[in-house]
């Protein structure tokens, strides 16, 4: 129970009257400045929770009465940088992508805004940088299907490859083994002469029987050295960057029963100044011709 009101001895100052095991409770009131502080944040929260939107319920929330919106500043901001850009993007679309890009203003707008498209649409598929992976071209290397000019590459953005779009790259490698169109001890052969063409050793009589295979079967596609034609999309067998077959397996299953790729065209999903951009950007990596 409450003692009496005292003076404490070493502090001077006045006790609550409350005492616990000889402990007395000094009356030390909070600074004035401190419940000041606390009363103005009182009060300013009140405001916020009047004017800004704050209170949840049932299917919405209190509006404020200054009508507030984080979306409507977001979609605001988005309107004005859309208009900002318009300009420049505007220019980019009306231009062909060659004087684009020897204009160094549109240029370095066009590679900003292609490699924001770039990591938002196809760096799923071609990997950070245009690295990447089996099946996917690797987009920084100089060995190209369908054409690396900036013309060929916008041209394979926009219409895609066997995507169904009626100016899409298409074409069709012929299933050797599973339509028994060679023998298997020829696709053994030409699967050796192939493997040379990557930098390996094979036995040479069967390097030797499987050129002639391949001159036979395969250079009307893919040329008489193995060069690659852009016309038809087949790759240079003698690169080091293949899309499949790294291994001397793989080419035989490539050989048996080809797998065949399929871009996107994305004439359907981006604006032709945005393709553009990716096209610029895309050849800026490293490997465009």
């Amino acid at each position: 129970m409450p003692t009496k009101v005292e003076k404490d001895t070493f502090s001077g100052r006045d006790t609550t009257g409350h005492e616990w095991d000889g402990l007395k409770e000094l009356n030390t009131p909070l600074p004035k400045w401190w419940l000041y502080v606390l009363a103005a944040t009182v009060v300013w929260g009140v405001a916020l929770l009047v004017l800004y939107p704050s209170i949840p319920y049932g299917p919405g929330h209190t509006n404020g009465l200054l009508g507030y919106s984080t979306r409507a500043r977001v979609d605001a901001d988005v309107k004005a940088l859309i208009a900002q850009r318009a300009v420049f993007m505007d220019k980019i679309a009306a231009l062909p992508v060659e004087k684009v890009k020897a204009d160094p203003q549109l240029d370095a707008m066009a590679l900003t805004a292609g490699r924001i498209a770039f990591a938002n649409n196809c760096q799923p598929c071609h990997g950070a940088g245009g690295g990447g992976r089996p099946g996917y071209p690797n987009l920084a290397s100089d060995v190209w299907r369908w054409g690396g000019t900036l013309a060929q590459i916008e041209r394979t953005i926009t219409h895609g490859v066997r995507s169904g779009d009626p100016d899409a790259h298409v074409s069709q490698m012929p299933r050797f083994g599973a339509d028994a169109m060679l023998k298997p001890e020829q696709i053994q052969q030409v699967a050796d002469y192939v493997w040379t063409l990557y930098g390996n050793q094979a036995a040479s009589a069967s390097v030797a029987a499987g050129k002639q295979v391949f001159a036979d079967n395969c250079a009307v596609c893919h040329g008489d050295n193995a060069q690659g034609n852009h016309d038809v999309g087949t790759p240079p067998l003698r690169s080091r960057v293949h899309l499949f077959a790294n291994t001397r397996d793989e080419i035989v299953a490539q050989i048996n029963n080809p797998r065949m790729g399929v871009m996107p065209a994305w004439n359907k999903r981006l604006d032709p100044a945005t393709i553009r951009s990716l096209a610029i950007y895309v050849h800026s990596l490293g490997g465009g011709e």
